[in-house]
């Protein structure tokens, strides 16, 4: 889809990442501009398999929505847009979903799956970001070696749930995803 051309300069960072062409691979954190590479071969397998799998879950229990990047989700208006993997949105939450199809607020449940170029991305800035904002679980798998590592937010802090090879044992949820 094309963008209309723009009338004036975009003012803020926020406006020029609005106004990037649909599927460009940027993310906007603490009003810093990130590009990333397409995703590797092996990345977009362990997408594939949990995606599958968690939809299923969440879809035949009528829980809500899992949307697979890329997809913008705008964590508020001024300084902060990213684009998770996974992206779960529990029925509650519908309201964050605009009429648009774009998500404006916080979603219930977020898996990053981890490149190799990029994993403090993942590990540390994300994850501040995501605990800042209230994610209340919160995923990292490393395609290699099919480490998943989840965080649930108590007390608006992340403790660990689990460090395991190949599933996703989601307290949010009640459920695991094999991979």
């Amino acid at each position: 889809m094309m963008k209309p051309t723009l009338d004036s300069p975009p003012r803020t960072l926020m406006e020029v990442y609005k106004s990037l062409p649909e599927g460009t691979l940027v993310e906007l954190i603490e009003n810093n501009i990130y590009m990333s590479p397409a995703p590797l071969y092996n990345h977009q397998k362990t997408l594939q398999k949990i995606f599958v799998t968690l939809d299923r879950a969440v879809t035949d229990k009528g829980l809500g929505d899992v949307l697979i990047a890329p997809f913008d989700v705008y964590l508020d208006d001024q300084s902060n847009a990213v684009q998770p993997d996974i992206i779960v949105v529990l029925g509650g939450n519908q309201k964050i979903i605009d009429k648009r199809g774009h998500i404006h607020g916080v979603p219930d449940m977020i898996i990053e799956i981890l490149s190799d170029g990029n994993k403090d991305h993942d590990k540390i800035k994300k994850r501040a970001l995501y605990e800042r904002f209230g994610v209340k679980e919160y995923w990292m798998v490393d395609p290699e070696s099919k480490l998943a590592i989840g965080l649930t937010l108590k007390n608006q802090k992340y403790e660990p749930i689990a460090e395991q090879i190949g599933k996703i044992s989601s307290l949010l949820l009640n459920t695991e995803i094999s991979f």
